[in-house]
Formats: structure tokens, sequence, C-alpha cells
């Protein structure tokens, strides 16, 4: 039998999925995961084979308790105008805001099983914002009107990750309102 894991598990995939959305894959090294994680190099190999096992598990931990929840809440947004805001927000936001992002740029084209996760993170805001869009919308944007506006919310994402400022939440909201959204639209702040 051998000795318990001296280390919470869970716990060490988000300190990890924060260290790779910092840094990257290629940027973060074994010894920086042993160190920002405070485990032998054993142990992390014996609980996750390799840097790429952890890597695969901080960004399943990411999609499972930021992405996915996130893009179904935006479900809930009272119209496009308001889903776009939100979304712009928060999308691959949290303590690992960027994981996904940098996994799609990084990682995805040439690791199958990263490209699966982040098309499955894309897929589900994709969805949320046809859901919310309608066919007024759809119609409005075009055919692939969902993915456009998904692309709008990644770029301005990927704008503030880079801490080049982006369109105020009114710009946003004048930009919804040219493909029929809904519910904030028409010059109304957002609130929060």
């Amino acid at each position: 039998m051998g000795r318990p894991r001296a280390f919470d598990e869970d716990r060490a995939v988000e300190t990890a999925a924060e260290l790779f959305a910092l840094r990257g894959y290629e940027g973060t090294s074994v010894d920086d995961l042993v160190t920002g994680l405070g485990v032998h190099r054993g142990s992390l190999y014996k609980v996750f084979g390799s840097k790429r096992g952890l890597y695969l598990a901080a960004l399943r931990r990411h999609l499972d308790q930021e992405v996915l929840p996130l893009a179904a809440a935006l479900g809930t947004a009272d119209g496009l105008a308001e889903l776009l805001v939100q979304a712009a927000a928060g999308f691959d936001g949290g303590p690992a805001g960027g994981l996904l992002l940098s996994a799609a740029v990084e990682r995805a084209g040439s690791d199958p099983e990263v490209g699966a996760l982040v098309a499955e993170g894309l897929a589900a805001l994709d969805t949320a914002l046809a859901r919310a869009a309608g066919p007024a919308a759809g119609e409005s944007a075009g055919p692939g009107g969902a993915e456009m506006l998904a692309a709008t919310v990644l770029g301005l994402r990927l704008r503030a990750r880079a801490g080049v400022g982006g369109p105020s939440a009114a710009s946003l909201l004048a930009f919804a309102g040219r493909f029929g959204g809904t519910g904030a639209a028409g010059g109304a702040e957002p609130t929060g």
C-alpha cells in the first residue's frame, strides 16, 4: 500500500490552470509547476503523467468551472445586446482567464486533444449566441452569424488580455443593435 497523496489534486489543477493562463504552455516549465504547486516532481508525474497531462486537466477544469457555466448563463441574457456585453466582459474569464484563448492559439493546431477541448468551449459560446440572437439576428448577420458574433467576443477578450482597450459597453450595445439585438439596445446603458 502506497503513501496517501500529500497534496490536493483539484487545487493543484486549479493553480496549474492559472500558471498556464499567465505564461502559456511553452512558457511554463515543469520547475515552474513544481514550485507553483508546491509538489515534488515525482508526485506531479505520478498523478498527471506529464506536463501535457496536467495541462489537459487544467484546461478541462477551466472549461467545466468557468467557460461552460458562463456560456450556459449567457442563455439567460435579456437579448443580444446584453449577451454581447456579458460575454465580452467574462467569457474565458475567472482565475485562469484567457486559458481557452491561449490554448486555441498555442496548442489547438498541433494537439488534437487540446483542439477538441477548445472546440467544445467555442461551440458553447456559438450556441449561446445563436440561442440569444434568434432568427432575426441570425438573418441580419447572415450565414454563420453566431460564429461572427463569437469571433467579435473572442477578439474583445484577446484585446483585454493584451491590455489593449476595447469598445465601451455602449458601443457594444450599438453594435448588437445592428443585428436586430433586443433588450438593452437602443441606447440604454447596461447595468453592472
